[in-house]
């Protein structure tokens, strides 16, 4: 299988330069412009050419591969797959459980909530934008969200997602003999190993056993699809945290190359 990687240069709906940078020959671009008067308006117009580029890709049989800079768009590359007749499970690997709904939330941070609009909760408009359905909470394993609200973590525990603290655990806690999309934000990464993150959050899994976990799972010939919420390239001056994310993302693609 081929891996297509479609690049949206935003931080939700705001451009992003750092993300911009990352842009690489053969890489494809999500040119849609940010249109509407409120954020979710102007994110899901984003959101509606990612769903697209998605599907396209997986109908032709390959692997799409979004990086992105915000974990919203985990949202239109579950619909783009949708689409594209294609039911997977979700693998969300993250320091925090994006699990916050409006009631919920202490910030009210837009990027703290998709894994639950994911799973039906909270606001929809974003699912609805790109006609995204809702995964079943038993189709969802979340490694390893040790940054919660207090009511994010409360709505956690009564769901019924399988969360794990550790990714040698993943593998048994997927479903399995289904398709797996695998949505990396690399702020789960330990910061010793990844420090540059707009969030980030001290523990987390070493680098070794990311890479481990990539490496296995893209053996087993389940992953569908790939989505990453980029690190903060603009603070990573000496690119360490970039090398550490991207030989993360090249274990699940199956690549060794630059």
């Amino acid at each position: 299988m081929n891996n297509r990687i479609l690049l949206t240069p935003y931080f939700l709906d705001q451009p992003s330069a750092g993300v911009e940078h990352l842009a690489q020959p053969g890489w494809q671009r999500n040119t849609a412009l940010p249109m509407g008067q409120d954020q979710i308006a102007r994110l899901a117009s984003v959101h509606q050419e990612l769903c697209t580029l998605v599907a396209d890709v997986a109908t032709r049989g390959d692997r799409p591969v979004s990086v992105a800079g915000d974990c919203c768009a985990a949202i239109p590359v579950l619909g783009g797959l949708q689409r594209a007749g294609i039911d997977p499970v979700l693998l969300w690997l993250d320091a925090h459980g994006d699990f916050n709904t409006a009631s919920t939330t202490i910030s009210g941070f837009l990027g703290g909530m998709p894994l639950a609009m994911m799973t039906g909760r909270g606001d929809q408009a974003l699912m609805g934008a790109t006609g995204t359905r809702p995964l079943p909470d038993a189709d969802v394993v979340l490694s390893d969200a040790r940054d919660l609200d207090p009511a994010e973590g409360d709505l956690l525990r009564d769901s019924g997602v399988r969360q794990v603290d550790s990714p040698r655990l993943v593998p048994g806690a997927l479903p399995p003999h289904r398709p797996v999309y695998v949505h990396l934000d690399c702020d789960v990464l330990d910061p010793g190993s990844a420090p540059a993150m707009r969030y980030s959050v001290p523990g987390g899994p070493p680098l070794a056993e990311l890479v481990g976990l990539g490496t296995a799972l893209h053996r087993s010939g389940r992953i569908c699809a790939v989505s990453v919420t980029a690190w903060d390239v603009e603070a990573d001056a000496d690119g360490r945290t970039g090398r550490a994310c991207l030989s993360v993302l090249k274990a699940f693609l199956g690549r060794s190359d630059g």
